[in-house]
């Protein structure tokens, strides 16, 4: 039986178990906490957060919807080479395909589903 998830504002903003370095990760030291939500649900769902640093994103297997909770980064599309920055209540929807960089000014939380 599969039943249905409610993540509470609080718990959005609550501390996040620790999970290391991003990989890849190429200026800074971005370390991660991350809380997955949901794990019965195709795809991954979580609570992601990460220090300030930045890494490349080179042909992304799959989709990525993430709303901004806090924080500053800063993305830049290689097909086009725009950079924007994003902040809180900012979404942001990365393709299957995409290639790209994410630097984290301002340690970053969001709300993720990737699938």
């Amino acid at each position: 039986m599969t039943s249905m998830v409610i993540v509470k504002a609080a718990d959005i903003s609550a501390a996040l178990p620790a999970a290391g370095q991003r990989a890849g990760a190429d200026s800074g030291d971005p370390q991660l906490g991350m809380r997955m939500l949901a794990p019965e649900a195709r795809g991954s769902t979580g609570i992601w957060e990460c220090t300030p640093g930045g890494w490349p994103v080179v042909n992304r297997p799959d989709t990525e919807f993430t709303y901004i909770i806090s924080g500053r980064a800063r993305l830049t599309d290689a097909a086009t080479g725009t950079v924007t920055e994003i902040g809180p209540g900012d979404l942001v929807i990365l393709p299957p395909g995409w290639t790209g960089r994410w630097d984290v000014i301002e340690t970053v939380r969001k709300v993720f589903a990737i699938y």
